[in-house]
This record gives C-alpha cells, structure tokens and sequence, in this order.
C-alpha cells in the first residue's frame, strides 16, 4: 500500500509543486490549505488530491484535522510542513500581532502538526518530517525579523527533533529555498526582480516550484535514509551555507 504524505499549505505555490510531485512518485497525498477555498477546489479538481482545510497555527485544529485524515485516508508517513505567511514591516513599526501571527503559523506550526503524528512514526519505526525554511532564516532580511526569526527556528527544530527520532527510523530534515518563480514572487515588481533580485543570483534566474518538489521526493524516499538533520539550501548559489 502507498505511504501517505501530507503537506501543509499544499494547494498553492511550492506547497502545490510538493503535492503533485509526490503524487507522481506514487505516494497516497494529501494538501491542506487555510482560507482560499477557490484555489483548493480548482487544485482538487485538477489532480485529485483530497484537501482539508484547517489553520495550522492553532494545535486543536491540527489534532482534529490529522484525526479525520488518519480516519479517511490513513496514518501519516510523511509530513511536509510548508505553509507559511508574511506580514513584512520593518521592527520599529512592527505590531505584536504581526509578530505573532508569522511565528505562530511559520514555527508553531511545525509542533503543532510534527506532535500530532509523530507516535504514530515512532510506533511503525518509519517516518519522514520535512520542513520548509527560507534563504532568509540563513541570513535574514529587512522587514523580516519576524519571518527570518521563525524560519531559524525551522531550522533548530529540525535538527533537536533529527537527534530524538533517529533511532527510531525518522529521519527529519529543512529544505531552504531562495527565490522561487511562484505567485508570491510574481507580484513582486518586474524591474526589482530584474535589477535587484536575480543579479544577486549566480544562477541567474529564480528558482522554480518542481526544483523544491524534486528534492522533496528524494527526502520522502528510501534513498534518503541516512540523511537527517540536515539542512539543504536551493537558491541557486545566492547565499552559500
């Protein structure tokens, strides 16, 4: 029977890159999203994969919606924990709230979704966790101390909860994108993308979604299995780790 993989935030962007390509390696998916019912029910329709909707910063949200997957689908192998927001401002203007909400669904949320399935790995000694960071949880960003501060925390996360699993068979580790040609990157302004962004890439171009998935599908897989704890950056040599 195909292992399940859920990834969080898997409708859209990167998110929808990793469920896709994890569906085409054979795995039984399921993409979870949080607000934008249009985007999910186009992307069920066009692949089939199922999609639950919950809010993944809040831990009885995920308990309840991991519970319903488990029951529908079936236990939980591989966990992508990929949704994440921005709320950009510089700290000086920055709201409580605004720190709030980017470290409650960017790192909260990889407890409250890694605790929800990890004895489940734990009890089949088989498991995969893993998280997306960013390029600006390395080296950080203007605007971003919020969201640099809880992708560096992905990062921490990743390699405690790599030392506590590996014995029992579950491997964790954070892949850490640059600049990937998805939505968000799209609305940034076409000639800061040319004249600011990409000269700053060796590469010499952004990044695309199936870059990420790829390297998703190697870490899900039983090829990866003596890798743990590791941190893999894809930005095309625009910040070296």
């Amino acid at each position: 029977m195909a292992r399940t993989a859920l990834v969080t935030g898997g409708t859209r962007g990167i998110g929808a890159a990793i469920s896709k390509a994890l569906k085409g390696a054979g795995y039984s998916v399921v993409a979870t999203y949080a607000g934008n019912d249009d985007a999910a029910a186009k992307f069920k329709q066009e692949t089939g994969i199922p999609v639950y909707k919950w809010d993944v910063s809040s831990f009885d949200a995920c308990a309840d919606g991991i519970r319903k997957v488990e029951a529908e689908v079936g236990p939980i192998d591989i966990l992508v924990n990929n949704a994440g927001i921005t709320r950009d401002v510089p700290f000086h203007k920055m709201t409580f709230d605004q720190w709030n909400a980017v470290m409650n669904t960017n790192l909260g949320s990889l407890f409250n979704m890694t605790r929800q399935v990890i004895e489940g790995m734990r009890a089949r000694k088989f498991g995969r966790i893993i998280n997306i960071s960013s390029i600006n949880g390395q080296k950080g960003q203007f605007g971003q101390v919020n969201y640099s501060a809880a992708k560096a925390g992905d990062i921490g996360f990743t390699k405690a909860l790599a030392l506590e699993t590996a014995r029992g068979g579950i491997t964790v580790n954070v892949i850490c994108p640059g600049y990937i040609n998805t939505e968000m990157v799209q609305a940034v302004p076409k000639d800061v993308l040319e004249q600011k962004v990409i000269p700053q890439i060796p590469l010499n171009r952004l990044g695309e979604p199936e870059e990420v998935a790829r390297t998703v599908v190697f870490l899900a897989s039983d090829d990866s299995g003596f890798i743990t704890g590791s941190t893999l950056t894809i930005n095309g040599g625009q910040y070296l780790h």
